[in-house]
């Protein structure tokens, strides 16, 4: 479940140098223990300290995991509403130029009508 975070070979391309006074490897200002050396109080201090961060750092990411589900969530959601008024306005366009057809036969009608009263009254 846990990789290890100090492996060496996770580490950019930088000099290796052996501390004479602590008796660790030093890569580019990361160090690393050498074994069979014996960790002091401040290298358990610094690892909590890592690890800490590690922890916030991974709690705070899986917050923005969940907000980011979230707001996909809610535009999965508006993007659907969308839809459905697409639909909804394909189907109010059909029909008022189905009515502006039948409008237009019955001017058409009344028209005729009208002519034809004209025509009697002659």
């Amino acid at each position: 479940m846990f990789e290890d975070l100090t492996d060496s070979n996770d580490l950019p391309d930088a000099p290796v140098v052996e501390s004479a006074e602590t008796g660790r490897e030093e890569h580019g200002g990361d160090s690393r223990v050498i074994p069979g050396t014996v960790l002091t109080v401040d290298d358990f201090a610094e690892l909590e300290e890592r690890i800490v961060r590690t922890v916030e750092l991974v709690q705070r990411e899986r917050k923005a995991r969940v907000a980011a589900q979230q707001r996909v969530g809610e535009l999965e959601g508006q993007v659907r509403e969308l839809q459905a008024q697409s639909e909804s306005l394909e189907h109010l366009q059909e029909e008022i130029a189905s009515l502006r057809g039948e409008r237009e036969q019955v001017r058409q009608r009344v028209e005729r009508l009208l002519s034809q009263l004209d025509a009697l009254e002659l």
